[in-house]
């Protein structure tokens, strides 16, 4: 478990840093710090974390393509499906 430093402890007295976000140095990448009970909440209600099924993985695709301007997506599975 990593400890808070004193800045993060104090950030989190200000209610408008809520949730406080923590950036890794070396990625940039951002993370958000969540009160354990809160991330519970979100994770029994909202959060699903198993393997996309096919079809959902087909459904994002056809998702992308329609977003990404490709209306004749219908004739693309034509065309890739086996005989």
């Amino acid at each position: 478990m990593i400890e808070l430093t004193e800045q993060q402890v104090a950030e989190l007295k200000t209610p408008e840093s809520m949730p406080l976000r923590v950036v890794n140095p070396w990625t940039r990448e951002t993370f958000v710090l969540l009160r354990m009970e809160d991330y519970e909440r979100l994770k029994a209600v909202d959060y699903d974390d198993s393997p996309w099924t096919s079809e959902e993985r087909h459904a994002l695709a056809w998702e992308s393509g329609r977003h990404a301007g490709w209306e004749d997506m219908d004739d693309y599975d034509d065309l890739t499906e086996e005989p």
